[in-house]
């Protein structure tokens, strides 16, 4: 697979959180993507740029939290995650970057 110059519009950023450190223990790797993001992109997205295999992505669109910092009232903004599972023998390590 070539690394497409799209793959990188629709990958925004690795969530590296506690729970996803133990999903990548089961196969699984979290990231925030485009929230017009389908699943066959995603998939696409990561077999291409990572050369792995995908199994299975599941998708969850986060709603922007409203937030206090320093007496001012703010709101986060949504996002969208993806948990994708990779197959049996596919290893992804997001600490190191691309």
């Amino acid at each position: 697979m070539s690394k497409d110059v799209r793959h990188y519009d629709v990958i925004v950023s690795p969530v590296i959180t506690e729970k996803a450190t133990n999903a990548s223990e089961e196969n699984k790797v979290i990231f925030k993507v485009r929230k017009d993001a389908t699943k066959p992109e995603i998939k696409a997205a990561v077999e291409g740029l990572f050369d792995v295999k995908v199994e299975a992505v599941n998708t969850l669109l986060r709603k922007g939290k409203r937030k206090t910092f320093r007496g001012r009232r703010g709101q986060q903004s949504d996002f969208k995650k993806a948990m994708v599972t990779l197959a049996e023998g596919s290893r992804i390590d997001v600490t190191t970057g691309l």
